[in-house]
């Protein structure tokens, strides 16, 4: 595969130097569909690309989710908006791993998240990430898919976490469920 313009590898101190850095949503008012990560990881927020370090499944599953005409590279994700997508983050703020991130922090983005929909006004929400959607919005039953509840007036859904860290889902399984929210969301 050809890489984007601007591809570039973090080094091993970029990359440690990146802990609690922050990096910029990717949004615009008007956006149809907004995606939620749980936090950037190290490699990501050197780089700046959400979803950018090697191994992180959200890219191949917007893919296989039919979402994107090609597989996409994170230092393409400019080109998310073109099609009505948006990236955010509950907690903005570089770590390892997302389990580095404390419950009142997703709780806090759980707000900041509810304000960032109010402004930006996407018919749909896809949260990746159902134990960290669990404790942030505080459902600790909650379950995959279209949820009952809306946030700010949108359509809530909750993914798995696409990180390389969840074994749980591999590509197949999360072009599937990718696929469910894109028909859920883009079909009319």
């Amino acid at each position: 595969m050809e890489m984007p313009l601007g591809f570039w590898k973090p080094s091993k101190d970029q990359i440690a130097l990146a802990a609690n850095k922050q990096i910029p949503d990717v949004i615009a008012p008007g956006i149809k569909l907004l995606f939620c990560g749980i936090n950037p990881g190290l490699y990501t927020a050197a780089i700046e690309k959400h979803f950018g370090r090697p191994g992180n499944r959200f890219w191949p599953a917007l893919f296989a989710g039919g979402f994107t005409p090609r597989l996409f590279s994170p230092f393409e994700q400019h080109l998310l908006l073109l099609d009505n997508i948006g990236i955010t983050n509950l907690v903005n703020r570089a770590t390892a791993r997302a389990d580095e991130v404390e419950d009142n922090e997703l709780q806090k983005g759980a707000e900041i998240l509810s304000e960032k929909i109010a402004k930006y006004k996407p018919e749909a929400v896809a949260i990746l990430g159902i134990t960290t959607y669990r404790t942030a919005f505080k459902k600790p039953k909650a379950k995959l898919g279209l949820q009952e509840d809306t946030i700010s007036g949108a359509k809530l859904w909750v993914l798995p976490n696409p990180s390389g860290l969840n074994a749980h889902f591999q590509i197949k399984e999360l072009g599937l469920l990718f696929t469910q929210l894109k028909s859920g969301v883009f079909a009319r």
